[in-house]
């Protein structure tokens, strides 16, 4: 059962209890508005906040003593998705790209680069809808199935990752991912790159929050990013640190 299921069920008994409350011994009507905003305040947050695991269990981190984390991009393939596969050639590094099904199809040469040099891929839904938190559960399960029916005319290895567009999860998210058997997937280190201009902001984010078993939530989407990504392997390289897949990264798990 989901906190957010467990929470509803809370909230009802609230309810119940309030209304006899309100009838029998006048309790003032403000006392159930602000338990009301409460609650709508943590339904909110808990469905913009994957790590808050509110609506189903999302992978952010494993705990390991190795120096490993697992760096993740979302949103490609794009045409910087080829600049930053060149800079994990040559390097003990390997990295996870959550693929948007629309992208595939569009760049299909640069998935076979990713596939080709034994990187993983995850789905990240076909449309990557800025509405995918309205969508009803058959829509998610369509925009899940039509992402890994494309990912599979690539790769034999049967998709098991997925993660959310905007990291936005919901109960028809999570019926949905209950009749996949997806693994969810989120992050521990955001690094906003989509957000900060400044390349070494966004590094020096990333890099204060390195520990072991980390996954970092990155974009290959801009020129910004693949800066950032040559500056991060280096850092890695310098801690003694390897970026791994997500299935490696899961072998770990204590």
């Amino acid at each position: 059962m989901s906190k957010h299921q467990i929470g509803n069920i809370l909230f009802g008994i609230f309810t119940l209890g309030y209304g006899f409350g309100f009838f029998f011994w006048n309790w003032p009507i403000s006392i159930y508005f602000i338990i009301l905003l409460i609650y709508v305040f943590i339904i909110v947050y808990g469905s913009f906040q994957i790590k808050a695991n509110y609506h189903l269990k999302a992978i952010s981190a494993v705990k390991t003593q190795q120096k490993v984390v697992a760096i993740t991009f979302d949103d490609g393939p794009t045409k910087f998705t080829e600049k930053i596969l060149k800079h994990f050639e040559n390097q003990p590094h390997k990295a996870t790209f959550f693929c948007v099904g629309e992208k595939i199809k569009q760049h299909p040469e640069i998935f076979k680069k990713i596939i080709k040099q034994n990187h993983q891929v995850g789905n990240h839904t076909f449309s990557h809808s800025t509405k995918m938190g309205f969508k009803s559960k058959a829509e998610i399960l369509t925009e899940i199935q039509k992402t890994d029916e494309v990912i599979q005319q690539f790769t034999s290895q049967k998709n098991e990752l997925f993660r959310p567009p905007f990291g936005v999860t919901n109960p028809n998210i999570r019926k949905a991912l209950q009749q996949t058997q997806h693994r969810m997937i989120g992050w521990k280190i955001r690094s906003f790159d989509t957000r900060l201009k400044d390349e070494n902001k966004i590094l020096k984010r990333i890099c204060q929050q390195i520990t072991p078993g980390s996954i970092i939530l990155l974009h290959d989407t801009s020129e910004k990013t693949e800066k950032v990504v040559k500056k991060l392997l280096d850092f890695l390289n310098e801690k003694s640190y390897r970026s791994m897949t997500i299935e490696e990264l899961l072998k770990l798990e204590k």
